[in-house]
């Protein structure tokens, strides 16, 4: 079981908590998670690189010297990759990088995160992260007396909470965001994590739920089976009928004995010329 330190207001550790195994069973997957950093890249950037082939930059209409006689090599126009000032071969054009991967492969990289995080014990937790007004000195000093100065620190808040995004927008190395909205980026760029226990509560609450509903239904009892009872029309088909005599074929009465059958006669044959 792992086990994350809880902090409070203040700072100051007030004891620890165990992280529910549902979620944090160690299951740290590379492949998953390195393939949810490249999506999360790709989807930053805008794609509108552009560069001029040679049919986009202007001149080089004209042949800059003859075909032959002049000992040089020939050329049709100033505007040639090879020249300077020239088009760019192969260059970048507007293009969109947008990739997108599964919402289970999405979920099971940010968790393998969060376990990599938490087995290295660099995941904490915070009763209540608010401030009245935006003060980049009241956060500073948070994360000094929790013992984070100079880590890159990620700080996941209970819903949104713009007093602390503000405050903590001036510190190079810390990130703040709702717990909602992290990636697999920000949890791999940080070297804390740093959660309020209310945000964490809730989604874990909602993982669960999750899981529930994923749980395949239980199958449906069997009915016993029915007693078969014989009715009139089953008896009378389950009785074979009696099957039908043969008749026995007729004999041909045979000839006397003595007699001999009259040969058949012959057709005469036909005269020629007669029709």
């Amino acid at each position: 079981m792992i086990e994350a330190p809880v902090f409070g207001a203040n700072g100051k550790k007030s004891g620890t908590l165990a992280l529910p195994a549902d979620y944090f069973d160690g299951t740290v997957n590379e492949p998953v998670m390195h393939q949810a950093v490249k999506v999360f890249l790709s989807n930053q950037r805008q794609g509108t690189h552009s560069t001029k082939t040679r049919r986009w930059v202007t001149g080089g209409n004209q042949k800059p010297w003859k075909q032959k006689g002049t000992g040089r090599a020939r050329q049709g126009t100033t505007r040639a990759p090879h020249w300077p000032g020239g088009g760019v071969a192969f260059g970048p054009h507007p293009r969109d990088y947008t990739q997108d991967m599964p919402k289970k492969q999405k979920h099971l990289a940010r968790r393998s995160a969060l376990n990599a995080r938490a087995r290295e014990g660099a995941l904490l937790l915070v009763d209540t992260v608010d401030f009245g007004s935006p003060k980049t000195a009241k956060l500073a000093g948070l994360l000094e007396a929790m013992g984070l100065e100079g880590k890159k620190v990620l700080v996941l808040t209970h819903g949104i909470k713009k007093n602390v995004y503000l405050s903590g927008r001036n510190l190079p190395t810390v990130d703040v965001m709702p717990y909602a909205d992290v990636a697999t980026y920000h949890v791999l760029w940080s070297d804390t994590v740093v959660i309020e226990r209310g945000a964490f509560t809730d989604e874990v609450a909602a993982v669960a739920a999750d899981g529930a509903d994923d749980a395949p239904a239980p199958k449906p009892a069997k009915r016993p089976a029915a007693k078969k009872t014989t009715t009139k029309k089953t008896a009378t088909a389950a009785t074979p009928r009696p099957k039908a005599e043969k008749k026995a074929p007729a004999k041909k009465a045979a000839a006397p004995k003595g007699e001999k059958k009259a040969p058949a006669k012959k057709a005469a044959p036909k005269k020629k010329g007669s029709k």
